[in-house]
């Protein structure tokens, strides 16, 4: 049966008991938390049952994302697992309307507006003392509205640095720099490649009644305790500059910067780092070499930006094996060399490649883990940046001074049995 969309003026409208309502979980009905909705009764419609059954399937298969589409014939849901997309079977057509009004209800979406994108947050507590938070975004789309639900709960609760899978001399070469007592400490990477969750790391660690540490998110995702976190909302005037500007006058130490995205934030964020300010800020590069060209680009002068920069990391994110399923998979030495796995790499292991059991769903990967490439700025690095010299010169000076790149982290990962080598070749794929 086809889905047909009704006009805005028809949608039923929210009453008080339908905004106060709560989807609440099968097993029996959960004292509420603040703010959160509850699971639905069983005898609720079955649209209400249908996103009681999505959330939990989205939870029981620790999703981060769940999208909801409109097709030309119905609709389709699908989850993200462990970066990769993956359909669940295909709800009934006629529930689309219904189901997507129910989910704009419970994020506080206006349902009659379908003409711009909204965006809306969800509580919902899915068992007594649990409660899952979702960032909900509405899209429209040629068939109608398209929502994605970013599932806040699914982010580790571990944020050590520890967590983040760095090798012992990466690991040691981080904590001297976000200890320094000022400068600029990048991470850098595409979008999904958990450069937010490294920096909640950084906060993490840092923390502590003898600091004050700000951060301006957009928006803030994670919720610490001693933090002073600023949401940016641009349609107020609050950006990341003027937040930033204001945090300099409420005597910070550490300060987190979301993401540095223009001229203006960048020169706030690098004076201030230049000014007895420890930044944490993000970058969307390739990789740790190319942060700096970056920033020039954007207008930092290089002199300053030599200054004040300490370092730089670059990650991706790389699926891992399911151990109860992973299966060996032998390579040719020179697949191995081309790969590249040097001579003396190659004896005595064998790479292993994912096959699928029930406890991975049939994917043959259960989570992901971080690959880093980490640069601690040298004297002659910073003689590099202020002559103005480019992303190769810098690349070819951080080899000589044994800085590990993307490419040689992920393959260590490989050896180690951790990840298969069609995985990390793919999540380091030089364009």
């Amino acid at each position: 049966m086809q889905a047909s969309f009704q006009p805005a003026a028809a949608l039923p409208r929210p009453t008080a008991t339908s905004q106060e309502s709560a989807v609440r979980a099968k097993p029996g009905p959960f004292a509420r938390e603040p703010g959160a909705a509850s699971l639905a009764d069983p005898d609720d419609g079955p649209a209400v049952r249908l996103l009681t059954d999505t959330l939990q399937e989205a939870t029981r298969r620790n999703a981060s994302d769940l999208h909801i589409e409109p097709v030309e014939h119905g609709w389709r849901v699908r989850l993200r697992i462990d970066g990769v997309l993956h359909e669940i079977p295909p709800p009934p057509a006629h529930l689309r309307d219904a189901f997507i009004t129910r989910v704009k209800v419970l994020a506080r979406m206006d349902i009659a507006e379908r003409r711009v994108p909204q965006d809306g947050r969800l509580r919902i507590s899915t068992s007594p003392g649990r409660v899952e938070d979702y960032r909900v975004n509405s899209l429209p789309t040629l068939f109608g509205e398209k929502l994605v639900l970013r599932r806040l709960d699914a982010l580790p609760a571990d944020l050590s640095l520890d967590s983040l899978g760095l090798d012992p001399h990466q690991r040691e070469t981080v904590d001297a720099a976000i200890r320094a007592p000022h400068g600029l400490v990048l991470v850098t990477g595409p979008t999904g490649s958990g450069k937010t969750l490294s920096l909640y790391c950084f906060l993490n660690l840092l923390n502590g009644e003898a600091r004050n540490l700000c951060s301006v998110e957009d928006p803030a995702e994670i919720q610490l305790a001693g933090i002073n976190q600023v949401s940016v909302r641009e349609k107020a005037g609050l950006t990341f500059a003027v937040a930033l500007r204001a945090f300099l006058r409420q005597d910070p130490d550490v300060i987190m910067v979301g993401e540095i995205r223009d001229e203006e934030t960048a020169d706030v964020a690098v004076k201030a780092a230049q000014t007895g300010h420890l930044v944490l800020s993000t970058l969307h590069t390739n990789d740790a070499p190319a942060a700096v060209a970056r920033l020039i680009d954007i207008g930092v002068e290089p002199y300053n930006l030599a200054a004040a920069l300490r370092m730089v990391t670059a990650q991706r994110l790389v699926r891992r094996l399911c151990t109860a399923c992973r299966v060996p998979a032998p390579q040719s030495a020179a697949a191995l060399r081309a790969a590249g796995f040097s001579e003396h790499q190659l004896d005595g292991w064998q790479p292993y490649a994912a096959r699928g059991c029930a406890a991975c769903h049939g994917i043959g990967y259960r989570g992901r883990l971080g690959v880093h490439q980490v640069m601690p700025v040298s004297d002659a690095m910073r003689e590099l940046i202020v002559a103005s010299a480019g992303t190769h010169e810098l690349a070819r000076l951080a080899q000589t001074e044994r800085v590990a790149t993307l490419r040689d982290a992920a393959l260590a990962r490989v050896r180690d049995g951790s990840t298969s080598l069609a995985e990390a070749l793919a999540a380091t794929e030089v364009a």
